[in-house]
């Protein structure tokens, strides 16, 4: 009866000895996932501000190109006023000086209408 009694503790020596070793593992694992969710979040973090770098890229070089277009339409605008009074103006001149006008005239004419 007694030695019967005796042997319980023993298996339940082995078993506290388990749940001590679970609880380092599960430890370990926690530390583990700790540190893999901060990583994760640094990450994150840096992708962030990386995204907000390239958004205030974009809208710097969407500025830059709506300005150079506003640009261009001003500068086509305006060789198309000069063009106007060019020609205009080369009937009054000699007739020499008209020609070599008209010449230059279509070359400055095709290349603005490319």
């Amino acid at each position: 009866g007694s030695s019967t009694h005796n042997t319980g503790p023993q298996p339940g020596q082995p078993f506290k000895f388990t749940v001590a070793e679970s609880c380092d593992r599960i430890k370990e694992e926690f530390s583990f996932l700790q540190a893999q969710y901060h990583t994760l979040k640094m990450e994150c973090e840096k992708l962030a501000q990386e995204k907000t770098e390239m958004q205030r890229h974009y809208v710097m070089y969407y500025e830059m190109s709506y300005g150079l277009n506003v640009e261009m339409h001003k500068q086509t605008e305006i060789a198309k006023r000069l063009n106007a009074i060019c020609a205009q103006v080369i009937p009054f001149l000699s007739q020499e000086v008209s020609l070599s006008l008209s010449f230059i005239n279509c070359f400055v004419i095709t290349d603005l209408y490319k």
